[in-house]
């Protein structure tokens, strides 16, 4: 098994992409708006896609946290909130904040359960920091770690509930960047005390399944390497001080905060420590060279891919509808105390 997830081109395999992913056996795939256009069709792709592999449990993964993060889009899908909605209602009434993200992320998980995608990248537990890049910004599902991390919770167990593996991001923290990690790297000049704030919420919800890297520089860790391509931050900060112990995916690994060629940042990335690469774009001769550079997986990184798929359920039925009102209901509890 290749330890990477690959991205597809378009709306079906194409046959040199079909060959390829058959000898090349991907650790699993990741969909973005190029690839989804209808619920037949999406249905029919990833049906596709573990044709190939021969089994159910594949890992099919998607960005759909709502807000600005939505790949599959209205009308055809429901259109959902962005963190910041139940970060303000937070501020009033916690506890309906935490339902309210719940039975959200519930409809979330059964319209993508529907299509056959098993894992969402999904919640953001990156603390929203003053002045910092709007990168994250309304992503956020607060400025409190604490709060965070109930909020980030309750949307992972909506998840399970609608039959979907969530997945926390981006390890150790994204909440300070001062820039988009697509465009450039971002250095963290922050001290301990201020870092584990950012560290708290990872900490609070370590036992989760999956979880993601960020793109970021953090001198007083490792004053070379960014978080994804850093032994020493994979293994003291993340897989130590957080205690993460799950399969640790990198970031997209095309973004320009990374430097070298695709199948080199790739190969840093699986040394420093990281179980899977995440290549998005579909580009055959990266995807080729990925192979070639990370070889098969480690043992341990195929026992952690096997434990967060098995952790995942098919979910309960639930009235998608009733759900969708009781959501609207808390969430207007915000709307008429402000």
């Amino acid at each position: 098994m290749t330890p990477a997830i690959f991205g597809i081109t378009g709306l079906s395999l194409t046959p040199e992409e079909r060959s390829f992913f058959q000898d090349a056996d991907p650790a699993g795939y990741i969909l973005f708006a190029r690839n989804i256009e209808s619920r037949e069709q999406t249905r029919a792709l990833t049906d596709e896609l573990r044709t190939i592999h021969g089994r159910d449990d594949l890992f099919i993964c998607v960005d759909q946290e709502g807000g600005r993060v939505t790949r599959l889009k209205p009308p055809q899908w429901t259109k959902f909130p962005s963190g910041e909605v139940f970060d303000r209602l937070y501020q009033r009434a916690p506890a309906s904040a935490i339902e309210a993200a719940r039975v959200n992320a519930q409809v979330l998980a059964m319209e993508l359960a529907e299509v056959g995608i098993t894992v969402d990248c999904h919640p953001p537990l990156d603390v929203r920091q003053a002045g910092a890049h709007d990168v994250i910004g309304d992503r956020a599902l607060g400025s409190e770690p604490m709060q965070v991390a109930a909020l980030g919770r309750a949307i992972l167990d909506g998840l399970a509930k609608g039959g979907v593996l969530g997945c926390v991001k981006h390890m150790p923290g994204h909440g300070r960047t001062t820039c988009d990690t697509h465009k450039d790297l971002p250095t963290v000049h922050a001290g301990e005390e201020e870092l584990a704030i950012d560290l708290a919420p990872f900490k609070a919800l370590a036992d989760t399944p999956v979880g993601m890297t960020g793109h970021l520089l953090f001198p007083i860790w490792d004053a070379e390497n960014p978080s994804t391509l850093s032994s020493t931050i994979i293994a003291e900060i993340i897989r130590g001080r957080i205690g993460f112990d799950g399969l640790l995916l990198t970031d997209d690994i095309d973004m320009e905060a990374l430097s070298g060629s695709i199948p080199e940042r790739a190969e840093q990335s699986i040394a420093a420590g990281c179980d899977v690469v995440l290549n998005c774009w579909a580009k055959m001769d990266d995807m080729q060279g990925i192979v070639e550079r990370c070889g098969t997986m480690r043992p341990e990184s195929v026992a952690r891919l096997d434990r967060a798929l098995a952790a995942r359920t098919e979910g309960e039925d639930a009235d998608k509808a009733a759900l969708l009102a009781k959501r609207d209901a808390l969430l207007a509890i915000e709307e008429q105390s402000a």
